[in-house]
């Protein structure tokens, strides 16, 4: 293979002349010595003419120069896969940047491209992942081998949500978990790194990041990475595999500020033509197949709380379970703040959760679709206006509120609430008491931050000493 010349340099983007029997096809990795020594790589996206090709830099560019050489690999980008990874953080080619020891050079390695599992291959059998976070577990059951997105404007909790489900799936399911930080502050990575050496599950856990200072081409390809990994434990190790991307969003952007350097028009809303056809190309990949799954959570940005923004609503088309954060609800202080009428999962159907979980989670959202029809009414007139029955709504309505908040473990050293893990019976049986009537003569401030109903009922009689005190 013959090699080439770098015509022009734009940024992250390189021209690169070939001779015309030995251009390299699209998706090809191109290897360019910089001016520091360091080899670095580029990606082929389109050829310009029978010997001009335009390629995607995963590194910056700042002193290179035209007419350097460029060698052709032949191959995809491919990135080291297996064990080895596991407890290591990785950046986009698959390099060991925690500060470690550089991993074997003689690694089994895999290409960030490929195709999705055949369809006779992969599995539908749909079974509840249990998080021991209530509200999702109620009213948003996540799917083994399913996608869930968390869906949220900025500073509303998407990052500590993730961050709980990792550490509640790895204690609960002791599986192989795998993290892409796509455009992650550096900040965020460290505390995710050391949250994960403190709990003990990064022994088991795959780090990956694509940061938010690095060329738009490492936040565009670092998502990859992470699911060529993922894939390798599910198709060769016969693992299941949890796989965590914080934030999908910006893969999205990173791939619109490709677009326009590779002088593609734009589409709706600024973003890139290929915008459908890039969120496929990785949503796609990730299934089951019989014996193993791919369970992928998914934290996606909401510009400007613009739930009908193209990208958002063509990630949404690829969910099985979607958690919608509520500004509103983060306002008031009620964390996780997740809308119950707003997030949804296909698993939430009687004859997959059982009869006696969907007619609570039902009632649940009636309960609290009614108290916000009277929201208005309330602010206007006041409550004493209201009937009786509709004041009864508002009073469980209020406590079923305050009963799905709950205090995070990964949040202890901020709040000082102790964790708390719930599992879905005690969160069903909670539920129900409330809709019944039980608590309604307690102290609405009982129910907020706990567990179980039983934490609450402790929390309620110890306010009672106190009062009678």
């Amino acid at each position: 293979m013959n090699d080439g010349t770098i015509e022009a340099i734009r940024g992250s983007v390189l021209d690169v002349v070939f001779e015309e029997h030995a251009l390299p096809a699209i998706n090809e990795a191109l290897e360019v010595d910089g001016p520091s020594g360091r080899r670095l790589v580029a990606e082929v996206q389109s050829h310009l003419g029978p010997s001009r090709v335009r390629a995607v830099a995963m590194e910056g560019t700042s002193g290179l120069r035209r007419g350097t050489r460029v060698r052709r690999t032949g191959a995809p980008l491919s990135v080291p896969v297996g064990d080895a990874v596991l407890g290591r953080v990785l950046n986009v080619l698959g390099e060991a940047v925690d500060g470690g020891a550089a991993l074997d050079p003689n690694l089994v390695r895999a290409p960030i491209h490929r195709s999705s599992p055949p369809l006779a291959t992969q599995t539908s059998k749909r079974e509840l992942l249990e998080t021991g976070i209530k509200v999702i577990d109620l009213l948003s059951p996540l799917v083994r081998g399913g996608k869930a997105g968390m869906f949220g404007g900025a500073g509303v909790g998407k990052t500590v949500l993730v961050m709980e489900l990792i550490r509640s799936t790895a204690e609960r399911y002791r599986g192989i978990s795998v993290f892409a930080g796509i455009g992650e502050r550096s900040r965020e990575g460290q505390e995710l790194l050391a949250d994960m050496r403190r709990s003990g599950v990064l022994a088991r856990t795959a780090l990956v990041f694509g940061q938010m200072n690095e060329p738009p081409g490492a936040r565009w390809r670092v998502g990859l990475t992470a699911l060529t990994i993922a894939e390798h434990f599910r198709d060769h190790d016969h693992r299941d595999v949890l796989l965590l991307m914080d934030n999908v969003f910006r893969f999205v952007q990173a791939g619109s500020e490709i677009s326009g350097l590779l002088g593609r028009f734009p589409s709706r809303v600024g973003y890139q033509p290929t915008l459908a056809t890039e969120i496929a190309e990785i949503e796609e990949r990730i299934a089951s197949v019989a014996g193993a799954a791919v369970t992928s959570i998914q934290a996606v940005y909401v510009p400007a709380d613009d739930f009908t923004d193209p990208a958002v609503a063509e990630l949404f088309s690829h969910l099985d379970s979607s958690v919608v954060l509520s500004r509103g609800m983060a306002a008031e202080g009620m964390y996780p703040a997740i809308d119950p009428l707003a997030s949804g999962s296909v698993l939430l159907d009687p004859l997959v959760v059982g009869v006696r979980h969907y007619l609570v989670a039902e009632e649940v959202r009636r309960t609290i679709a009614q108290y916000r029809d009277l929201q208005d009414v309330i602010a206007l007139l006041g409550i004493e206006e209201l009937s009786a029955a509709d004041r009864q709504i508002v009073g469980r309505a209020r406590r079923l509120q305050r009963f799905l908040t709950q205090p995070f473990k990964v949040t202890e050293a901020f709040t000082g609430h102790q964790g708390a893990a719930v599992g879905l019976a005690d969160t069903i049986a909670g539920c129900g008491a409330v809709l019944d009537g039980e608590c309604d003569g307690w102290a609405e401030g009982s129910l907020y931050m706990v567990g179980t109903l039983e934490d609450a009922r402790v929390k309620e009689s110890a306010s009672h000493k106190n009062g009678v005190s």
